[in-house]
């Protein structure tokens, strides 16, 4: 171990990924909570034993993800190896430039590094480090992409490292990190790698699957007949081509509106973007039946009737009188009144309950798309004996019931649930990037999420210093069923991407360090 290293002793499988990251710009892609800070913190200190008249520079996606680690570097490292500081856009200019000049470690956001940078407040010069956290962010214009290339442009001394639990499913967004990042090397490891199992719990997978009831069907059957006579509408308007998902519905609609706003005041443009912006609201009132929960449903009809009688909107007008959206109306009211919900939500009561009465001490994460189920499931959990909740999304106000929890708030969340104050967090997806949660007896996905790196992010909370759970609750019949092969798919084919571009870079079939381009840049 590190002389340097403080409380704690790197596995042989960091020490090993470390060897590469010496030597050459890596990527490093590590299932949360399995150690990718620890490697971070072993570079810096050989950069800085190499370099110990050089900065190292730490960034990360959030201010509370850069506190962390500005924390975990306190904790690990001797008072007296670096000056270590953080910065925030709440610092003035001009006392950034001084932190700056005096500090050999600085963690920061990307967007206050990139500012500072435009503004010259100062260089990367005398930087021997970058380091990237959450580098699955490093596409288009991101800060993260701007500062990767000044650092290649200004640096004297470069070493680059970037670190991910999941890069992104295709080989072309993976080159595209790799070449933001002049990667030349790509080090993976899963839960599986022969070198990491030995250091973790057994992980316990299980699919539950529920019916989509009758009465919920029959509301399904009204939203998809006025859905599907917005679809063949679009379609006869030459306005929507191909399978009529959500995402080419967005497309869609992205194309009419971009071509109204350059002036094309076409009458088939204008009716094609009300039949498309109901098309959507639809399509998302099917996705809350399916998946969510019927409070949630309701309180996003509600919006509409709301929106309607404010008259904000000709398209939300339009469909709110269809008589097949009146017949819903009339439908959910009376389940409502009927304390109905959907079954999922039964369902995951008595999970909870049957594992708490076998664990009194367990510790729970439900996973949730939407706000307005989180703050339901919230509530429902509540009434169950032993279970205490508490709600844990994002700082954006989405509506007047859901004004969304400051950085502050999020944090004393964290240290509550650490402290075992309550035992069931209800996270929206604030909980599965970064945010240094501690580790739980069960994760649960109240609904699939169609994406490789939020599965993985999700599932990382558990099972790495004792025994988990992930349960992942399925309506039969729904997009639930679709999105999880999707998001089983992308994982496959996110891993032979990476494969892929290990074995060029390896092979030196493909160069991302082209520092003569990067100077071109700046």
């Amino acid at each position: 171990m590190d002389k340097f290293l403080i409380n704690i002793i790197p596995r042989e499988y960091q020490e090993e990924i470390l060897k590469n990251c010496l030597e050459k710009n890596s990527l490093v892609i590590l299932p949360t909570g399995i150690g990718k800070t620890l490697i971070a913190l072993m570079l810096v200190i050989e950069r800085m034993k190499k370099y110990p008249l050089e900065k190292v520079l730490i960034l990360a996606p959030t201010r509370p993800l850069a506190q962390q680690h500005f924390s975990y570097f306190k904790d690990h490292l001797p008072e007296l190896f670096a000056q270590i500081d953080i910065f925030t856009g709440e610092i003035a200019a001009d006392n950034r430039r001084k932190i700056w000049e005096r500090a050999d470690i600085v963690f920061s956001t990307p967007q206050c590094i990139a500012n500072d940078i435009k503004n010259n407040l100062y260089n990367l010069e005398n930087v021997s480090l970058l380091i990237e956290d959450e580098a699955h962010r490093c596409v288009k214009n991101y800060a993260y992409t701007y500062v990767a290339k000044a650092y290649l442009s200004q640096a004297t001394n470069k070493r680059i490292l970037g670190l991910t639990a999941s890069p992104g499913a295709d080989k072309k967004t993976i080159k595209t990190i790799c070449e933001n990042l002049s990667i030349e090397n790509v080090e993976i490891r899963t839960r599986e790698s022969e070198d990491v199992k030995k250091y973790l719990q057994e992980l316990e997978f299980e699919k539950i699957k529920v019916d989509f009831p009758p009465k919920f069907e029959e509301i399904r059957k009204l939203l998809k007949s006025i859905l599907i006579k917005r679809i063949d509408e679009l379609k006869n308007r030459n306005l929507l081509f191909g399978p009529p998902t959500k995402i080419s519905l967005l497309e869609a609609q992205k194309r009419i509106m971009a071509q109204i706003s350059s002036g094309n005041k076409n009458f088939n443009l204008l009716l094609g973007a009300s039949t498309c912006a109901q098309a959507i609201k639809v399509e998302h009132a099917i996705e809350l039946i399916e998946t969510q929960t019927l409070y949630s449903l309701n309180s996003y009809i509600e919006g509409l009737l709301k929106q309607a009688s404010e008259n904000k909107s000709k398209a939300v007008v339009k469909l709110v009188s269809q008589p097949e959206f009146l017949i819903v109306l009339e439908k959910l009211k009376q389940l409502i009144e009927e304390n109905v919900e959907h079954p999922k939500l039964e369902v995951l009561k008595i999970i909870l309950k049957e594992r708490i009465s076998k664990n009194p001490k367990l510790k729970a994460i439900v996973f949730c798309q939407y706000r307005e189920s989180i703050n339901k499931i919230c509530k429902e959990l509540n009434s169950v004996d032993n279970i205490t909740a508490k709600v844990f999304v994002g700082q954006a106000k989405i509506s007047a019931t859901s004004l969304g929890l400051s950085q502050k708030e999020q944090q004393e969340i964290i240290r509550e649930f650490s402290a075992s104050e309550f035992n069931v967090l209800c996270a929206t997806s604030i909980g599965e990037e970064g945010l240094d949660i501690p580790e739980v007896n069960a994760v649960i996905f109240y609904e699939p999420v169609p994406s490789a790196i939020r599965t993985i992010q999700r599932a990382g909370r558990t099972a790495r210093l004792m025994p988990g759970e992930l349960i992942m609750l399925i309506t039969k019949n729904t997009r639930d069923e679709g999105h999880f092969w999707a998001a089983q798919a992308k994982e496959k084919k996110m891993h032979k991407a990476i494969g892929d571009i290990k074995d060029d870079l390896q092979n030196n079939k493909i160069n991302f360090n082209n520092e003569e381009k990067q100077k071109e840049l700046f």
